[in-house]
């Protein structure tokens, strides 16, 4: 009987992460549709996320080194609780960039949006793609579905650099375009390393599934 609590324990964390993963995506989107509408309404709504976020992390670390102190798992179990506290960092940071691409979008209202060479939509979309799929990969336990958000990380660093390539170049060209430019570098930054955080959630569902490490092997984000 005391194993099977400890499992329902396990699902209701693991439901509690993908609850929280719901908001963080939500964040992105929202973040994205922002820059893209210049809409004010959603960069405060990407803003008082946030606080759901962070309580939604809070709860998630509570319950997970609480298990950890109490039940003393083994093996498999361990990993996954482990996995999930790095998870829910990354996914916490992720609300934070988003709130990051709104805060930036607010500075730009009072301008007239401009034509600019760079894909913010192609971007985002991608990067949501990266964040469901490592989602996915968690749901269903699934290593080989977590691989395949590591390969997608070198299109979206691919992505990001012909933008920040492009952007530059328009600044020096027409410098009355410095300050929506280099918005949206930041921005297209911004979107890379939610690609990196979802990079990292995918690696963790490997190393819970697997008992591999990979954090090591490969460069991630980190803040």
């Amino acid at each position: 009987m005391p194993r099977i609590h400890f499992q329902l324990q396990l699902a209701e964390l693991k439901d509690k992460l993908l609850a929280m993963a719901a908001l963080s995506q939500q964040a992105v989107q929202a973040s994205v549709d922002a820059w893209l509408q210049r809409d004010q309404g959603l960069c405060e709504y990407v803003r008082e996320n946030e606080t759901a976020i962070n309580s939604a992390e809070r709860e998630v670390d509570d319950m997970a080194y609480e298990l950890l102190s109490r039940e003393q798992p083994m093996a498999i179990d361990l990993r996954f609780i482990l996995a999930v506290i790095k998870i829910n960092g990354d996914l916490e940071r992720i609300g934070d960039m988003a709130v990051g691409i709104a805060v930036r979008t607010l500075g730009l209202l009072d301008h007239n949006p401009i034509d600019l060479p760079v894909d913010i939509a192609g971007m985002g979309d991608f990067t949501g793609r990266m964040i469901r799929t490592a989602v996915q990969a968690l749901l269903d336990g699934d290593a080989l579905v977590a691989e395949s958000v590591r390969d997608m990380d070198d299109e979206m660093d691919r992505m990001n650099r012909v933008a920040i390539s492009d952007l530059t170049a328009l600044i020096q060209e027409k410098p009355e375009t410095a300050d929506q430019a280099l918005a949206a570098i930041l921005i297209s930054r911004s979107l890379e390393r939610i690609a990196d955080h979802a990079t990292n959630i995918a690696t963790d569902v490997i190393f819970w599934v697997r008992g591999a490490d990979l954090r090591h092997q490969l460069s991630l984000a980190v803040d």
